[in-house]
């Protein structure tokens, strides 16, 4: 073997072997510590919107371990008003907790936590009750449009120490009704009330569906298509992205 090949050689191992721990390094982080997701539906307005991208905080709950039941020790408990993503089953339009309905392929939602285990939920009169006491909200006059051109109000509300917003259609009515949250499990919400569907309609989220809180918003825009979409440049330029929202928070 001539010198020239032995350096080709150990120039296409050593390229080899970089790119493999690049892998390697992007799929721990991946699975370990920050997940990406994408915002599909309009369930969380205002505080998420369709097309926005964020990331999942992993460690916080506890990652899974791939192929196995077992998760890393969580740094900390789940808590009420954080907006977190989580496993569900579904079978076309219908949705079940995930541990219910085994037999069913799983996806990813994302909303927010309002009651936590052994809480007492009751929503009455579009009023929102944790253990007997009322979520605090305010109207201040203002309104978010919606995909369809819908007006909807803009409610800010106080859980604890938490402040965020959500939306009320005033031509529509919060389903009504009292809960209790089992034992390892928690009540979530879409902060777009009167158009998601929610624990309100399929149940609680097990602890061990919950794959963490949602943190940062890593990219936005106004995009609605599908994955397949993205495969054609021309839809590129029908999208406006949100540069003010690249960044932010989730709150």
């Amino acid at each position: 073997m001539t010198d020239g090949v032995r350096k080709r050689t150990s120039r296409s191992l050593e390229f080899a072997g970089t790119l493999l721990a690049a892998l390697a390094v992007a799929f721990g982080v991946r699975v370990f510590l920050v997940e990406p997701f994408r915002i599909p539906s309009e369930s969380m307005l205002p505080t998420l919107r369709v097309g926005d991208h964020l990331f999942v905080d992993k460690l916080a709950y506890g990652a899974r371990i791939p192929g196995s039941r077992l998760r890393l020790p969580a740094l900390r408990d789940p808590e009420r008003g954080e907006v977190v993503v989580f496993q569900v089953a579904v079978d076309g339009d219908r949705t079940f907790p995930a541990d219910q309905r085994r037999d069913l392929p799983r996806q990813e939602f994302v909303k927010r936590i309002i009651g936590l285990p052994g809480d007492r939920i009751d929503i009455v009169d579009e009023v929102v009750f944790v253990n007997g006491e009322p979520l605090r909200f305010e109207a201040n006059g203002e309104h978010f449009a919606d995909g369809s051109g819908r007006a909807l109000e803009i409610h800010r509300v106080a859980l604890g120490e938490r402040r965020f917003e959500v939306l009320d259609d005033p031509d529509a009515r919060t389903r009504a009704g009292s809960f209790v949250v089992e034992d390892g499990r928690y009540f979530v919400l879409g902060d777009n009330r009167d158009h998601s569907m929610d624990s309100r309609f399929w149940g609680t989220v097990r602890r061990e569906e919950l794959e963490g809180p949602a943190v940062l918003l890593y990219w936005s825009w106004d995009f609605h298509g599908g994955w397949l979409d993205l495969l054609r440049p021309s839809s590129w330029w029908s999208a406006r992205v949100r540069w003010e929202r690249v960044g932010q928070g989730v709150h």
